[in-house]
């Protein structure tokens, strides 16, 4: 049996179709229910859905054999998997942004609101930009408005929300999208099922 993690949400849904495509489906996925977990015998392969943020757990612990997880995760967790395909789609990117009129001041630190802690700190690091970073988990748009921050590290798709929120982007980090990532150890003894999806996949793709 090939467990596969898949995100919850539209991420998940528009990876699940790409099975479907390639002949890996489950009908139990397409009714309304609250289920987590999906099996189709017959192809020996299972769904796990779960939360975006917790495929590289379910992968890394072998809880999973394979899933897909947006690069930004990779980057902050640093799971210990293999990252077997970049699929192209769930594009976004790091972000700095700060306030329309943002003039920053050297002579102190920058006081930087994110969820994403650790690529803050490689990437400030990278540049010797002493920061204060400030953990927030959602609507982090608010934090240099009420002056809790200077600017806010996140990703951004389009740049909607920072516009209406009056802040502009400051400095593009890195691009981000949806990658196939696979247990180390299930690499090695299924391999050939996983190499199997990975390129009906690729041809689809």
């Amino acid at each position: 049996m090939i467990n596969i993690a898949l995100p919850k949400g539209r991420l998940g849904n528009k990876v699940y179709n790409l099975f479907e495509q390639i002949g890996y489906e489950s009908s139990e996925m397409k009714e309304d229910n609250r289920k987590l977990i999906f099996e189709n015998k017959e192809k020996n392969i299972r769904f796990l859905l779960v939360k975006p943020s917790d495929v590289g757990v379910y992968v890394e612990k072998g809880s999973a054999d394979i899933g897909v997880v947006g690069r930004d995760i990779l980057l902050e967790e640093n799971p210990d998997v293999y990252e077997l395909m970049d699929l192209g789609f769930g594009k976004c990117r790091f972000s700095i942004a700060g306030p329309m009129d943002f003039k920053e001041n050297f002579d102190r630190p920058l006081v930087v609101a994110t969820k994403y802690l650790n690529v803050a700190k490689k990437y400030f690091d990278s540049i010797n930009r002493d920061v204060e970073l400030i953990k927030l988990n959602g609507s982090i748009e608010i934090a240099p408005i009420l002056g809790l921050s200077d600017v806010i590290m996140d990703i951004v798709e389009t740049g909607t929300t920072l516009k209406e929120n009056n802040l502009k982007i400051l400095t593009n980090i890195e691009d981000i999208s949806a990658r196939f990532v696979a247990n180390k150890s299930s690499y090695r003894f299924k391999n050939k099922k996983i190499k199997e999806i990975v390129n009906k996949i690729k041809e689809i793709l």
